[in-house]
């Protein structure tokens, strides 16, 4: 008994002045996993972005300037960005409401919805292509009805963008969905009882609260859109002027072996991209701000 009373009032140990306060960490110290994190950015992003704004810098100024700034370059930046951004309209509207269903309802089939929304991903983009001009062709089996309306989808800007929405429409489901799924219903509920209705519960509850997501799969989506080439080249026609994208552009230029030429173009897509990555990420910023303070 006496033994056990003094193992009681055993004082506990206390621990090292050098470990008291420090987290404990699976991974390798902050030094080792920074460097092995910028080792891997510097040669799978930045040393080939390197390369390519070196070999554009190595042309006149006068050459780079004509060859972003040309009428048929003009077309393909007028064309790709137009397609890009109504495939990005379309993947916010459906891809949110494709999001809710798969979210709020149990239905027969929700299994196979869910995975279907993948599809995109590992579908090469080649077969995609292929498949939607089968499909969206005069004989195709969409294609004929739309042609006895009159409206042409191959071979066309709309059959642009239903290439780039079919191959970015998972961006926007994806990045929604987990958000949805932790958003506390209690919010909704207690939103009701104070006699909320359900379009006000929309747009001053849930939207508010996945809009950073939203916009996020948003842009994914149009970053996407704006480089995408495989599914593209098959449903466009490739015609200049008229149905020629910018990806495009860049590949005959390096058929030619214009290296300078294809350079030039990639680094002003480039840009774009950067340009609205930086867009996003002030309004990101700005909507996680505005959704901590309410």
């Amino acid at each position: 008994m006496a033994l056990v009373d003094a193992s009681l009032s055993k004082p506990a140990r206390t621990p090292p002045a050098r470990t008291r306060g420090r987290r404990r960490r699976v991974l390798p110290g902050f030094t080792l996993t920074l460097g092995c994190t910028l080792l891997y950015l510097a040669v799978i992003v930045l040393l080939p972005l390197a390369a390519l704004i070196l070999k554009s810098a190595s042309i006149p100024f006068d050459e780079f300037l004509d060859n972003i700034i040309s009428a048929r370059a003009l077309a393909t930046y007028r064309l790709t960005l137009g397609t890009a951004l109504g495939a990005t309209v379309f993947n916010g509207l459906f891809g949110l409401l494709l999001a809710w269903v798969l979210v709020r309802y149990d239905f027969p089939g929700r299994r196979l919805l869910d995975a279907i929304v993948d599809l995109p991903f590992a579908l090469p983009t080649a077969v995609a292509g292929i498949a939607l001009t089968e499909l969206f062709a005069k004989n195709g089996w969409l294609g004929e009805p739309l042609a006895k309306l009159g409206i042409s989808v191959a071979y066309t800007p709309l059959g642009i963008a239903i290439a780039m929405a079919f191959t970015s429409l998972p961006f926007v489901v994806r990045t929604v969905q987990p958000v949805l799924e932790d958003l506390d219903e209690e919010v909704e509920e207690a939103a009701h009882s104070l006699g909320a209705s359900d379009g006000a519960i929309f747009w001053r509850v849930i939207l508010p609260s996945i809009f950073p997501a939203f916009l996020a799969g948003c842009s994914l989506a149009f970053a996407r859109s704006l480089g995408e080439f495989g599914a593209v080249i098959f449903i466009a026609g490739n015609r200049p002027m008229q149905t020629e994208i910018t990806a495009l552009l860049t590949f005959i230029r390096l058929e030619e072996y214009d290296y300078g030429g294809a350079a030039a173009l990639s680094v002003a897509i480039l840009f774009a991209a950067f340009v609205l990555l930086l867009i996003t990420n002030i309004v990101q910023a700005r909507a996680l701000r505005y959704a901590d303070r309410h």
